[in-house]
Formats: C-alpha cells, structure tokens, sequence
C-alpha cells in the first residue's frame, strides 16, 4: 500500500502553476519502496521524503511527498539532528544582512569572557566553518544533559572550554561552535534562539509545523526517534537516560542550535528551497549564495556558513554546487542547484544505527533520477 502513493502540492501560494514536463511518480517509486521495505521490515518505525523540482525559468517547483509507518501524517514532525545548524545560522545571517556583525569580527568583541588560550583570535567565519578549535561536545556533555542543564550553562562551558587547535589551522566539525554563534545572535537581538529562529525562518517561509524546542507544539506532533540506536550522547538506549535522551521532554523543550529543531518533511523542504529562489524572502541573494559555497581555508574541508557544501553534501551524482546537511537522528536534506531539486528524507532510524542507513539509499534514487533532469 506504501508504493506509488504521492501527495502533489505547491510550495507557497505564488507557485499554483505545475509544472510541464517533470518528473512522473514512478521516478520516486524507487526511493519509496525502500523507505516502506524498512518500515514493514520493523528496521525503521516512521520515515517521510520530500522532493522539490523546479525549472530553469522561474521560480515554480513540483513537489512530491509521502509518509510511511506511524504516524502516517504528511505534517508529523521530526527531530532533525544536525539540519537544525544551518536553519539557526540562516536565522543568523538576518543579522549579518543587517550589518550587526562581519564574519571577520572577532568572537571576544560580542563574548567579553571569551579570552585566554588564543580564544582572542576566533572569529565568526571560524565558528561557522567549523575551524574554531572547539570541539563538537564539551567534555561535561553527559553531565549537564542529565542535570537538564540551560542552554546558558552549555554556553557557558564552550566559553571555557580549551581550543583544541588554532583558529583555522584545521577543521573540526564542532556543535559548540555553532552555539555560540547563534548565542551572539541572542546577545545582538536580546532574544531567545528559539523566539529568534521563529521569527526570522519559521514565520517568512510559512514553516507552520516547525519549532525550535517545542514551541506551541506537543509529544504527540513529534516522531518519537528509536534511541535505542541513538548516539552515546543522546542516550543510546539506557534506560536510565530517558528523562534526558533524544525524546524527552527535556530535550524537546531545550530547542538546542546544533540538533533541537523539530519539523515536518515539507518545511524542511521550504526550508532548503530557499536557497535556490531568486526572491529575497529571509536573506539577500548575496548572503544565500555566501551560505552555500566554501568559506573556510582551501586546504582545509570545505564549507558553507552553516551548511555543508560540495562532493560530500549531498547523493552521489549531485553536482559540487550542491549543499546540504545530515542529522544524526536519521535526517538528510540536500539541493542541487544544477537539477535545481531539493531532496529531505527525515527517519525515526538514528544514522549510526546501520550502514547504509534507508534515508541514503533513498536519496541516492532521487539524486539519479533527477539528474540532468
């Protein structure tokens, strides 16, 4: 029952027309069936995919979009992991198009206490790039998850915590990094993260089942994520971590920049299409195009401000102008320019949990069969 099943829908309410020519259903099947096979394998509990395709002509996008397993809402929403980076750095960069920052500006001009052990010489391109020093957890991750730390008292540990190397001598891929980031954007605004993303990404993009923490939103909206998979850092499966892990209410409610934004398989999707769009609905097209194109050292693993960017963004088959992100609770969303699609498969499956993980061998099918399309 899961196979050929397609909702077909527009983006946003200027683009009613569809679109001649494209992609019919069955170019998806594929993809589909290997989200339903693992769902009624029991290998994945829920599982959503998303693909927006667009011409070269304008800015309309046929889209297509299917949920399998439990819940079977197309609007259910899911922990996206990582995705969450590059949605909070776009809320971000309103600021940078507001000249309240340059990615140059060193992190002590908004941190005061960020000094000592070479902190003076980060800057906001180091955290964005991941090349700052810090690492991806500070070292009392488990401990302040357990004690329901604030996201203060993360911050607060990542302002101390050592460098590890100096600014932009490497790349590390660092969750601390884009906390204090997006903290600066708090500091500037006056704002909580969660209220800021809401108001500069959610609410432009008409992202009506998305929230940073959980918003107006309940447990019930949510995919629970299959933890038992999860990452040590989430829990992995301890019984004794459930009022901390990925799903609980703690978690959920915190709205952490690195991994806490929760989202539907089409909000995403509006998400990433921006990025693609000519029209100006959350950024400038000079600070999108910014985004989505390396800005670290050319020795060093390339990336966008947010996003990961290049051969390793997105499928194989997508071109090195695409862009994109991974989420460890078993999320990726990618675009390609090029082909102009956006493609988000959101699963309850943590990424760890096998390999290849479903949300890749699904993504792989969509990367083929709009390739050169």
């Amino acid at each position: 029952m899961y196979r050929r099943q397609f909702l077909k829908c527009s983006l946003i309410s200027t683009m009613t027309a569809p679109l001649l020519g494209a992609f019919s259903h069955d170019d998806f099947s594929q993809a589909i069936d290997i989200l339903a096979n693992s769902v009624e394998s029991g290998q994945v509990k829920c599982a959503a995919i998303a693909v927006l395709k667009g011409n070269d002509t304008d800015d309309r996008f046929e889209i297509y979009q299917r949920v399998v397993g439990e819940p079977q809402s197309i609007d259910s929403m899911f922990l996206l992991g990582s995705i969450s980076k590059p949605i909070c750095v776009t809320a971000l960069m309103t600021l940078f198009d507001r000249r309240e920052f340059k990615l140059d500006d060193p992190i002590q001009h908004f941190v005061a206490q960020f000094k000592g052990d070479g902190r003076e010489a980060v800057t906001m391109r180091h955290l964005l790039t991941h090349v700052s020093g810090l690492p991806d957890q500070v070292a009392a991750n488990d401990r302040l998850r357990k004690s329901h730390a604030t996201l203060d008292q993360f911050i607060d540990h990542a302002i101390r915590t050592p460098l590890e190397f100096a600014p932009g001598s490497q790349y590390q891929y660092s969750s601390m990094g884009i906390l204090l980031a997006t903290h600066i954007a708090e500091i500037i605004t006056q704002k909580d993260i969660k209220e800021f993303v809401a108001e500069t990404v959610f609410q432009p993009l008409q992202m009506k089942h998305s929230a940073q923490g959980m918003g107006t939103f309940s447990q019930d909206d949510i995919v629970p994520v299959q933890t038992e998979f999860a990452a040590p850092e989430a829990g992995a499966g301890d019984p004794n971590a459930k009022d901390w892990d990925w799903n609980s209410s703690y978690w959920r409610e915190l709205g952490a920049p690195w991994g806490g934004t929760q989202a539907s398989v089409l909000d995403v999707g509006r998400f990433m299409q921006e990025f693609l769009l000519e029209q100006e609905n959350v950024l400038k097209r000079e600070t999108k195009k910014m985004m989505v194109s390396n800005q670290a050292p050319r020795r060093l693993t390339p990336r966008g401000l947010g996003f990961n960017v290049g051969a390793t963004a997105a499928s194989p088959g997508c071109s090195m102008q695409s862009f994109g992100h991974t989420g460890s609770t078993g999320t990726i969303a990618w675009a390609d320019p090029t082909t102009r699609t956006v493609c988000i498969v959101l699963t309850s499956l943590p990424g760890r949990a096998i390999t290849p993980h479903p949300r890749e061998l699904a993504a792989v099918v969509i990367s083929k069969a709009t390739k050169g399309g």
